[in-house]
């Protein structure tokens, strides 16, 4: 088998900053490994040292050369900003025809196009890149949360290698997918064209996922949730007992809508809680992004009561920020996966939501590991008080909810384990051998 593996990793010097998503790229490899032992499983990725570092078994497949796919959208550019608005309109309904019904001369338009204006070696990175697609067997959407309005980009490039795949009768299958909010008219068109011609979509449980594939008409059979994959790699790490401590983590960023003003409150409510109860915060960072650095948020809650903290930025792979996370008996967290690496070792989380793309993801925690996961939203009044409620309430119920909340991560476990012995038995009736072509081996 050879397989090629599109991450939910952002690119650039951005790639790997976000452990939850090294977590379900490390998950995805591990399983496809294990399925075919002997495979060759390829990753997209700007970072070849730190894929080594993080999936060892993996291959490194330039994402550059992948990315002339989105040449298309500006083949004409400076001939749209000369024109009159209905003759640009025209020439970019030209690019949607041409994706729609002629990928196969598209590509041909973008390679002569790049090897006449081709300065940085992309028309290479974009050869090697369909070379790989050419001998590919299956392709894998590894785990993400980006089919969102918040992740457009990557929409563009993830739809743009699965409509090449698809055109050369490449099997192409989704993991641990969140899908939602969506409401981009160009991404929902594209993906209403794509998603029901791919074999199996898992979604890992966002609120509005299943409906919002059942409106883009994909077959109801296609569609399996899962929950996220990382359970498998928390619930493994769980340990016999529960810790002492309250793990900590906010989301300050453009999507995540979290104001100052906020944050001050939620750093007194976090203090207030530490000294009553003489528990030490730990710091449960998952994102270390410029525009979405958990660690520097963490500092800020940790102001006062502990200024020599580094929020956690030595917390540098996901098997650290797991064990951190088990040391301890209730997580506060604005960040999905420090939820997701709490409830799957058994540990309530308390979740703090601000916009639509939040409350999503954690209303999906709820629906799969329920009582266990609470929501506040960070937005509406009393927050002082509720929080201080929340957890609470989750520290003296803690106990209680672990074995439900182990029991909900075996269930999601299987289910995700299932989806994969799927896939391989489908791409396996796939590769075997027809009666003919036995016929003709024999034969020579």
């Amino acid at each position: 088998m050879r397989i090629i593996v599109i991450t939910g990793l952002n690119s650039g010097s951005a790639e790997y900053r976000n452990l939850g998503d090294v977590a379900m790229l490390q998950v995805a490899v591990s399983r496809l490994l294990e399925l075919w032992p002997d495979s060759s499983v390829a990753v997209l990725t700007d970072s070849p040292a730190d894929l080594a570092r993080y999936c060892p078994g993996a291959e490194a497949l330039n994402r550059a050369g992948c990315a002339c796919l989105g040449e298309d959208r500006t083949l004409f550019a400076r001939l749209e900003a000369l024109l009159p608005k209905w003759a640009a309109a025209g020439l970019s309904a030209l690019h949607r025809m041409l994706g729609n019904y002629t990928p196969r001369l598209l590509e041909w338009i973008i390679r002569l196009k790049l090897s006449i204006r081709d300065r940085n070696g992309r028309g290479k990175e974009f050869r090697l890149f369909l070379d790989a697609l050419k001998h590919c067997d299956l392709l894998i959407v590894s785990g993400a949360g980006g089919f969102a309005d918040s992740c457009l980009e990557w929409n563009a490039l993830t739809l743009d290698t699965i409509r090449s795949a698809l055109l050369r009768n490449i099997p192409v299958v989704m993991l641990g997918q969140g899908m939602g909010p969506l409401t981009d008219p160009t991404v929902l068109s594209r993906a209403h064209r794509l998603f029901p011609k791919i074999k199996l979509i898992g979604l890992r449980g966002t609120r509005g996922g299943e409906e919002l594939l059942n409106s883009l008409e994909v077959p109801p059979e296609s569609i399996e949730t899962t929950g996220d994959d990382t359970v498998d790699l928390a619930y493994a790490a769980r340990n016999d007992t529960p810790g002492n401590a309250l793990g900590i983590n906010l989301r300050v960023a453009f999507y995540a809508e979290v104001a100052d003003e906020s944050l001050n409150e939620i750093r007194s409510v976090l203090q207030r809680f530490s000294r009553e109860r003489a528990v030490p915060l730990l710091p449960v960072p998952i994102a270390f992004h410029e525009w979405a650095g958990d660690h520097e948020s963490i500092r800020k809650l940790l102001k006062g009561i502990d200024d020599r903290s580094d929020g956690g930025l030595s917390l540098d792979s996901p098997q650290k920020l797991i064990a951190q996370i088990g040391r301890c008996r209730v997580v506060v967290t604005g960040a999905y996966h420090a939820a997701v690496f709490a409830l799957a070792q058994g540990i309530p989380a308390v979740c703090l939501s601000t916009s639509d793309y939040y409350a999503a993801k954690f209303e999906g925690l709820q629906d799969l590991f329920g009582g266990g996961c609470s929501i506040l939203r960070i937005r509406e009044p009393r927050l002082q008080e509720r929080l201080s409620i929340a957890i609470e309430d989750a520290w003296q119920s803690a106990d209680n909810l672990r074995e439900p909340l182990l029991a909900a991560a075996r269930s999601q476990i299987e289910l995700s384990r299932g989806v994969c012995r799927r896939i391989k038995a489908r791409c396996d009736r796939l590769k075997a051998p027809t009666l003919t072509q036995l016929r003709k081996n024999a034969a020579v």
